[in-house]
């Protein structure tokens, strides 16, 4: 790989906000990956739709809630947040209920998206 090869990153979003730490470290990975100038994709499908979800309420699991970040992270250059049409609808959701502009994908179109990339992180 020559020096300054920009390699296109997925980061997928599977798990709910809370109750591991897979949310809050993929968020890490992401900043970490856009501060090297990479091309950055988040993704957000199963449990994870709920990482966007307005209005979450922390204290009592006295945790940080950390999910207004997502709306800095087009401060660090990424904005490309997709989120999966059938995990939103699974859950009752809308894109009306997440608190960042995103695009919403169906699943095979998602996948299709996927092997665009040359890197796929799943958390």
């Amino acid at each position: 790989m020559s020096e300054g090869t920009v390699k296109k990153f997925m980061f997928v979003n599977r798990k709910a906000p809370y109750g591991t730490i897979y949310a809050l470290e993929s968020l890490e990975v992401v900043l970490i990956s856009a501060a090297f100038d990479q091309d950055v994709s988040l993704v957000f499908m199963d449990d994870g739709v709920f990482q966007l979800k307005k209005g979450q309420q922390t204290k009592g699991i006295e945790n940080k809630n950390f999910s207004p970040t997502y709306r800095a992270l087009d401060g660090y250059d990424i904005e490309k947040l997709y989120v999966e049409q059938e995990s939103l609808e699974a859950r009752g959701l809308t894109e009306d209920d997440l608190l960042v502009d995103v695009t919403v994908l169906p699943k095979a179109e998602m996948g299709k998206l996927m092997e665009t990339m040359d890197v796929v992180l799943s958390f």
